[in-house]
């Protein structure tokens, strides 16, 4: 496990407060926040709730296939999010981790053709990430065990463990 990151229920707690209150001290207040999913919907939801924002959206995204797997490019999955819903708006992009930073660069991109300003959070930000997220967290080369994707999961529906 030396060559894992563990973040635990209790330490993902204090993380979030943390990134929650970098944004604050930035003086950014998102009109949204947005999670992309999956990895990313549960630190979106604590974000909004500590920055005391109700709007909450999602963008679902697939990209890791398994540990350290990919497909070439990140591919947006339905059900898509009406974009008109962000027109001149500032949203808070949030996932769980900047890997590659491919993931976040799409999700960034496609609000920034309607949002008025976009900005992006991340618990963890790798060192190869193409796009530095505004907010990190921590920072971390280790593969990383979330608390909500440790354990395997109850029904498989893909065969693929931790991905």
């Amino acid at each position: 496990m030396d060559d894992r990151e563990i973040l635990t229920w209790h330490t993902y707690g204090t993380a979030v407060r943390e990134l929650a209150q970098s944004v604050a001290d930035s003086g950014f207040a998102p009109d949204i926040v947005l999670g992309i999913a999956r990895g990313g919907l549960i630190p979106a939801g604590s974000v909004a709730y500590a920055l005391d924002c109700k709007n909450l959206f999602t963008m679902n995204v697939e990209f890791y296939t398994g540990v350290g797997t990919t497909r070439d490019e990140p591919t947006l999955l339905p059900p898509f999010l009406d974009l008109a819903e962000l027109n001149d708006l500032s949203v808070l992009v949030v996932d769980d981790v900047a890997d590659s930073g491919k993931t976040l660069e799409l999700v960034a991109r496609v609000c920034s053709e309607h949002a008025g300003e976009v900005r992006s959070a991340v618990i963890y930000e790798k060192p190869r990430t193409i796009l530095a997220p505004d907010y990190a967290w921590r920072r971390t080369d280790k593969w990383i065990n979330f608390p909500w994707s440790s354990e395997p999961v109850i029904t498989s529906r893909t065969g693929v463990l931790d991905a």
